[in-house]
């Protein structure tokens, strides 16, 4: 196509384009003809970005940028071409053509742009379900990844992405809840929409729950993603019964039982998290003994966790088997004897709790300290 074709492109294209657009492609015939790729690029991403431009990004991906495609930053070709793609009539008309995609970026010198395309094939064939298909592609795109030194934020965030979708599609919560905080990591959550930021905390927090491997909530705890759930009365439950588990709050949770059960996913979990919670409390009872007092006898972990007797030794068993205690049992005199509990993010009560601790020890060491002054006067005058 030479110049006076694109011309006549532009000057088509500039007729069907919102008034406030139209600025943008003048400037981009003045940017072609002066082969100012970079700021041709940048001005490209600006007009793909508006709502307004997207009947024609479909067309001027393949009509203009593809012109001059191989002269400009490939991370921002593929970058233009997720935002084409969304015009594609179907999935499989939107596969081929990342496909494509993918496939003119897979040069050496622009691996990370392959990268960021063959996710976006991935993503795709997610949607499409087929997910073996997909589990390739991200499995391919891992391996490259892992030879990069570095490598654009929006690469990596895309990837782990992809990764959380894949996994909940799969319903490995415990790989699903590593991946969609990894993906946080990269962003700026502000930046997301409500609604969005809600589903993810909503799906954080059911994957915490419901996880196999997941006994520690404090890094979701932490992340200021679980604050949408505080914003509307019907999910306000969900944040409460994460942080329930964080202290092994078992009135809090039976109070919440009845919402635990309308949710499918919670209520086909129920067991499990029954369990969970148990555990929690084992560790909370533990947690706020002194160091010094920390062997329990059965029937005091009975009292505290509300767990049958004859299912304790099993309960501390599970807890030492997952790594959340540290200790023996006295099978025969039934006392466990506690040397170490995994440490956890703390609410204000339980730092409280921690304060007046720390107060008695205060206290125990000044006591010592005079009874030592007390017993050893001779010595000191001596």
């Amino acid at each position: 196509m030479n110049v006076d074709t694109i011309s006549d492109f532009l000057a088509e294209q500039r007729d069907n384009t919102i008034d406030e657009l139209q600025g943008h492609v003048l400037e981009f015939e003045t940017l072609w003809e002066r082969k100012l790729w970079h700021e041709l690029t940048n001005k490209l991403i600006e007009f793909f970005n508006h709502p307004g431009s997207a009947p024609q990004r479909l067309q001027f991906y393949k009509v203009f940028v593809l012109k001059f495609a191989d002269r400009i930053n490939q991370l921002k070709l593929v970058d233009l071409a997720l935002k084409a793609a969304t015009q594609c009539l179907d999935n499989n008309e939107r596969l081929a053509f990342m496909q494509s995609v993918a496939t003119r970026v897979d040069k050496e010198n622009s691996q990370d742009a392959h990268v960021f395309a063959l996710i976006a094939v991935a993503r795709v064939k997610l949607d499409l379900e087929d997910l073996p298909g997909a589990r390739k592609d991200l499995d391919k795109a891992e391996s490259i990844l892992d030879k990069f030194d570095s490598v654009e934020t929006i690469v990596h965030s895309s990837f782990y992405h992809a990764q959380a979708d894949y996994y909940q599609a799969k319903q490995d919560f415990g790989a699903y809840y590593k991946n969609a905080l990894l993906y946080l990591a990269c962003i700026d959550v502000k930046n997301l929409p409500y609604e969005e930021r809600r589903h993810r905390a909503h799906d954080l927090a059911i994957a915490a729950l419901v996880s196999a491997s997941i006994y520690n909530f404090g890094e979701l705890l932490l992340h200021p993603i679980l604050d949408a759930l505080k914003e509307r009365e019907e999910d306000k439950w969900l944040r409460d019964l994460v942080f329930a588990f964080n202290k092994g709050d078992l009135v809090q949770y039976d109070l919440l039982a009845n919402q635990i059960q309308a949710h499918p996913l919670l209520a086909a979990h129920s067991n499990k998290l029954r369990e969970k919670i148990y555990l929690a409390a084992l560790t909370e009872a533990v947690f706020r003994r002194p160091p010094h007092d920390r062997a329990m006898s059965f029937d005091t972990i009975a009292s505290e966790t509300k767990v049958k007797p004859h299912e304790i030794e099993h309960l501390i068993m599970k807890a030492l088997s997952l790594g959340l205690l540290r200790g023996t049992i006295d099978q025969v005199d039934e006392v466990a004897h506690i040397n170490w509990v995994q440490p956890k993010v703390l609410d204000m009560t339980q730092i409280e709790n921690m304060r007046s601790r720390l107060k008695e020890w205060d206290s125990s060491v000044e006591q010592l300290g005079n009874w030592i002054e007390k017993v050893g006067q001779d010595v000191w005058a001596a």
